[in-house]
């Protein structure tokens, strides 16, 4: 025998408010005061190079005060229903396997911003606004500043409420190369007579 409890339609709409309460609209972000990426191409395609997202991949990521890289992590996103709670959740829990938490510092100096590849246009979605209200959410939570909120779609990459974006790469793009600094350093040439001045230097 099973027993089971039925919803009442009070405690859907309570939930659905509950929901509702827990996402972002574009004007509520923009007013957020999140800071603006020196170089959004570069930490975009960085992360679409080490992550190789696929729609339903959201990749966490977290920057120096110079946009450099500390640590990533990517996951799939499994909840049914946009939840910002549900979302905000995943992502602390991700943070916090990749890179200890700064709650002892006074001000957040390390950023974290969110690379989110999924179907559809670039418009803003409800989803949208449920990643966006977890990722601010989940630095605060960590002693993170809240960084930008990344969409990335057939389109290509935009970086909503900025306006900035890019067609590659996309949702559906091969990765591209790391960029130069990621790449290790040539090795240096020998011979010719460059070296057989050295040589002949060191040899004194």
């Amino acid at each position: 025998m099973t027993f089971g409890f039925a919803s009442s339609p009070a405690a859907s709409l309570s939930t659905s408010a509950a929901s509702a309460s827990r996402v972002l609209e574009p004007a509520e972000w923009a007013a957020a005061g999140i800071p603006l990426l020196r170089s959004p191409r570069e930490v975009v395609s960085g992360l679409h190079a080490r992550h190789h997202p696929r729609p339903s991949t959201a990749v966490v990521a977290v920057l120096d005060p110079d946009e450099r890289l500390c640590a990533s992590a990517s996951f799939t996103r499994r909840a049914a229903l946009a939840d910002g709670w549900m979302f905000r959740n995943a992502l602390l829990s991700q943070l916090r396997r990749v890179i200890p938490h700064d709650l002892r510092r006074r001000t957040p100096v390390r950023t974290a911003v969110l690379l989110y590849c999924r179907e559809g246009d670039a418009r803003w979605t409800e989803e949208d606004g449920a990643w966006m209200w977890g990722l601010r959410d989940a630095c605060t939570l960590h002693g993170l500043r809240c960084g930008a909120y990344i969409t990335l779609t057939h389109d290509g990459w935009q970086v909503l409420g900025e306006g900035r974006g890019g067609r590659r790469p996309h949702a559906h793009s091969a990765p591209e190369p790391f960029a130069t600094a990621d790449a290790p350093p040539p090795v240096p040439r020998t011979g010719g007579p460059v070296s057989e001045v050295l040589r002949r230097a060191a040899a004194r």
